[in-house]
């Protein structure tokens, strides 16, 4: 069996247009949750954007070569702004009738392949989202995206880290190259681990797959200095290639 899990994080607007494009990929179920963006204030005033809510979209589809190329090519992911997507593996699926249902019966052996990135999931108070970003940045961090859970089982944390955990959480998505993702996992536990107020987890994921970079490597070439005249037309530049997509 191979197979991957999809997760997308773009505008909330765009989430339909995600939705209805991967059941055309064969996706029978699509789960779709409200997030929000964790970029600085400095990096959106360099980029002239206003702050927006996300929508992470989940979903599981075989392992296809070259699917995530699609997605670039049909929702336009290397356009600023529209969106990431990334492939995490799937080890193992309980029962044939939920495999049978997830995966329509498809499926493709998995080819060995270099990781470039990883997904890291943080689980931290409600409330502790800038907290956990400002640590992660110090340490190569581009980005996040946070969703606000409920958590269960909080009563066994005093038994493991002797000290009780409150049940509002915010889940927070971090990508990183391979090359950072312990330095920013490291500081993340340092400022924003169980000790503190955060009382943060994290754990990572492979990524064997990746569209949308773009959105990224533009964050990262904003750290440290405000390329504002580069980038200012940019939210109009992507509109333009909205309506030519429109178009087409």
């Amino acid at each position: 069996m191979s197979a991957d899990l999809i997760l997308t994080i773009t505008d909330r607007s765009r989430g339909g247009d995600f939705s209805a494009w991967f059941r055309e990929q064969g996706a029978t179920l699509v789960l779709t949750a409200l997030g929000r963006g964790t970029a600085t204030t400095e990096v959106l005033d360099c980029l002239g954007l206003e702050a927006t809510e996300k929508a992470v979209l989940l979903c599981m589809l075989p392992s296809r070569k070259g699917l995530l190329r699609k997605a670039a090519k049909d929702l336009w992911l290397d356009v600023p702004g529209r969106g990431v997507m990334m492939a995490v593996p799937v080890s193992s699926i309980g029962g044939a009738s939920a495999k049978n249902y997830l995966l329509q019966g498809e499926a493709e052996d998995r080819m060995e392949k270099e990781l470039t990135h990883e997904l890291i999931v943080v689980i931290a108070n409600q409330g502790a989202t800038d907290q956990v970003m400002d640590a992660a940045r110090a340490a190569g961090a581009t980005g996040g995206t946070a969703v606000h859970a409920k958590g269960t089982g909080t009563e066994l944390a005093k038994k493991f880290f002797g000290v009780s955990l409150a049940s509002e959480k915010e889940l927070i998505f971090i990508l990183a190259s391979a090359e950072t993702r312990k330095p920013i996992m490291k500081a993340i536990m340092e400022k924003a681990g169980m000790q503190t107020e955060a009382q943060a987890l994290a754990f990572s994921l492979p990524v064997t797959d990746l569209a949308g970079l773009r959105q990224f490597n533009v964050e990262y070439a904003l750290k440290g200095s405000c390329l504002s005249e580069k980038f200012a037309d940019i939210k109009h530049l992507g509109k333009l290639f909205e309506k030519k997509r429109k178009k087409a």
